[in-house]
């Protein structure tokens, strides 16, 4: 049976957050922005999830916010294919409002695509609401993106 640990992200993390990051995005971020995020900004907080099967580890999704004042803006979550629909994106979403509390944000925003259905209703059962568009926000598609807050952690 797989038990899963959410831990924080560290440099060694990054070949295997590319590979998840891969596998759930058209236009995946490559791994130097992983690793400028891990190593250069200091507003970065990331999480990963471990799921631990028979002595066996391996990352399997991760989330990771910028905190900007008293402001958390999540950059991303993403789960492995095989890994979805398990409440892993629910834990990690959790997790960051936790540590994003922590570091004295009082609320949260992210972009959304709107053909994200699932994502959509993932932030929409924590509470965060559709607040504007960013038109043409995703290069691959002209996508708009959905701006979504959570007013209060």
């Amino acid at each position: 049976m797989e038990e899963f640990l959410i831990r924080r992200m560290v440099v060694d993390d990054i070949d295997a957050v590319h590979a998840v990051e891969c596998q759930s995005f058209l236009t995946p971020w490559s791994r130097t922005a992983f690793e400028e995020e891990m190593i250069y900004n200091e507003l970065a907080r990331y999480l990963v999830v471990v799921a631990n099967c028979e002595g066996l580890s391996k990352i399997v999704g991760y989330a990771g916010m910028w905190i900007i004042v008293d402001e958390a803006h999540v950059t991303n979550i993403a789960i492995s294919p095989g890994h979805r629909r398990c409440g892993l994106g629910h834990r990690l979403l959790e997790e960051l409002i936790k540590q994003a509390k922590c570091q004295g944000a009082n609320c949260m925003t992210l972009e959304v695509r709107p053909s994200n259905i699932v994502a959509r209703r993932l932030y929409e059962r924590r509470g965060f609401v559709e607040r504007g568009i960013r038109p043409n926000y995703y290069t691959d598609t002209q996508e708009d993106a959905l701006i979504m807050w959570l007013d209060k952690l």
